[in-house]
């Protein structure tokens, strides 16, 4: 496995864990983060903050269904599951987009769909 490979392993693992230095260890300091549909951050302050998403309980639960590899850019298909504050479970599929410096996450990119009904709805 690549080294870009095992930072970003090393990455989904901190969030499992909710372990924000091990998550901040995995980034440049001028990482940038964009949700689509949601936000756009830039900084390992603005990072920090926005790990523990308003309204979730942490962990979530993140399940790697493939990670690719091209060039500095690393491309992982996810699932996983957040806990709401009122109860309810988001389940959702994720695509991340990692472009990698020196080895660590320099922007990260992500397409969060929720869903409701099934493995694809």
């Amino acid at each position: 496995m690549s080294e870009n490979k095992r930072t970003v392993e090393r990455y989904l693992d901190g969030f499992r864990k909710n372990d924000h230095a091990q998550i901040l260890s995995c980034l440049t300091d001028d990482i940038t983060w964009t949700v689509y549909g949601a936000f756009k951050l830039s900084g390992k302050q603005a990072y920090d903050e926005a790990i523990d998403g308003p309204g979730f309980i942490q962990p979530p639960t993140l399940d790697l269904v493939r990670m690719v590899e091209q060039d500095d850019v690393v491309m992982a298909e996810l699932t996983g599951e957040a806990r709401r504050t009122d109860g309810s479970v988001m389940r959702m599929s994720m695509a991340e987009v990692f472009v990698m410096r020196g080895g660590l996450i320099a922007e990260r990119r992500a397409w969060v769909i929720e869903l409701k009904e099934n493995d694809h709805r």
